[in-house]
C-alpha cells in the first residue's frame, strides 16, 4: 500500500524536475510516448492484443482526451506556477468531480445529506487552499490548470467505465492503446511549445523516465484495473495517501514551503472526500440472505 501511494504521489515531483528542462507539451508528449513503450512491452509478453474493432478505438481516443491527453497536460502548465505539493493536494478533488458527474448524468440518485455535505465542505476546503481574500493566495490561471485536469480525471474514469471497462478486452490492452490513443493526440500539440529545444541535464532526464515507465504506464495500467475490479484494492486508502505523500516529496526534495493554510484545506478536502463515499447502508433483508461463499461450501 505504501509503494502504491509513493508511486502514485511522487508523480507531482517528477514532473517539477522534468518541467526544469521541459515544456509543458514536451512532458507530457514524452510521459505518453515512455507510458506506450512499457505497457506495450507487457502486452507483447503477457500475449495480448490491442483492439481491433473501429468503434472500440472511437471509444479509446475520447477515453484517452479526457483521462490522459487533456489532464496530463493541464497538470504540466499548472506545475510551471504551482507547487508539487499543492498539485498533489488540488488532484485529491477528483472523487468530488466524479460524485458531481454521476449526478449530472443520472448514475448518482438519491445522494444522501452526508454525501452531498462532504461534497460542499470538499470544495470548500478547496477554497480555503486558494484564498483569493488574501493577496498571498495561489488563485491563479495554473492552480485553475490543475483543478480543471482533476475534473477531467473524473469525466475520464466515468467514461472509461461506462464504456470500455467489462467489454471483453484485457485491461493491459485498453491501458496500452489509450496511450498510444493520448500519444498520438498529444503530438497534436506540438507547435504550441513542443519543438521548443532541449536542453535535458540528468536530474531531469532521470525525472522523465520514471514519470513515463512508472508514474504513467505502470500506474495507469493500475488505474484500470481498480475500475475493472471494484474493491479489489483498498484504492480509497491510496487516494487518502496521495496528497501526504506529495505534499512530503515536495517540501523534503524541492524545500517547498507549505503553510498551515493548505494543511487545514487539505484535511477538509480529504474530510470531505471520505463524507461522499458513504454509501447507503444495505436492507437489513440481505442480511438473511446466504453468501455465494456460503453456498459454495454447501455445495
Amino acid at each position: 500500500m505504501g509503494g502504491l501511494a509513493l508511486l502514485w504521489g511522487s508523480t507531482f515531483l517528477w514532473i517539477e524536475l522534468a518541467l526544469q528542462a521541459l515544456s509543458p507539451v514536451q512532458v507530457t508528449l514524452a510521459r505518453c510516448l515512455l507510458g506506450t513503450g512499457t505497457l506495450l512491452v507487457l502486452c507483447l509478453k503477457s500475449g495480448q492484443r490491442l483492439p481491433r474493432e473501429r468503434a472500440a478505438w472511437g471509444r479509446v481516443f475520447v477515453a484517452a482526451f479526457w483521462c490522459n491527453a487533456l489532464p496530463f497536460a493541464m497538470f504540466s502548465i499548472g506545475q510551471q506556477t504551482v507547487d508539487s505539493g499543492v498539485a498533489g493536494v488540488l488532484n485529491a478533488t477528483t472523487p468530488l468531480w466524479s460524485l458531481l458527474v454521476g449526478i449530472a448524468i443520472g448514475t448518482e440518485r438519491g445522494v444522501r445529506p452526508v454525501r452531498f455535505g462532504g461534497l460542499l465542505l470538499g470544495f470548500g476546503g478547496v477554497v480555503l487552499i486558494f484564498a483569493p481574500w488574501q493577496g498571498a493566495g495561489i488563485l491563479s490561471w495554473g492552480a485553475l490548470a490543475i483543478v480543471a485536469a482533476a475534473a477531467s480525471y473524473a469525466i475520464g474514469f466515468t467514461y472509461m467505465g461506462r464504456t470500455l471497462v467489462g467489454r471483453g478486452y484485457a485491461t493491459i490492452s485498453l491501458s496500452a492503446a489509450q496511450l498510444v490513443a493520448a500519444s498520438a493526440l498529444t503530438a497534436l500539440s506540438l507547435p504550441a511549445g513542443g519543438l521548443a529545444p532541449v536542453h535535458l541535464n540528468r536530474a531531469s532526464l532521470i525525472a522523465v523516465v520514471i514519470l513515463g515507465i512508472f508514474a504513467t504506464g505502470i500506474t495507469f495500467h493500475l488505474t484500470y484495473r481498480i475500475i475493472a475490479d471494484e474493491g479489489a484494492t483498498n484504492a480509497a486508502t491510496v487516494g487518502y495517501l496521495l496528497p501526504v505523500v506529495s505534499v512530503g516529496l515536495g517540501a523534503v526534495v524541492l524545500h517547498e514551503p507549505f503553510s498551515l493554510r493548505v494543511a487545514a484545506g487539505m484535511v477538509i478536502v480529504l474530510v470531505g472526500v471520505g463524507m461522499t463515499r458513504q454509501k447507503k447502508p444495505a436492507p437489513a433483508a440481505s442480511a438473511h440472505r446466504p453468501s455465494a461463499l456460503t453456498t459454495r461450501g454447501q455445495n
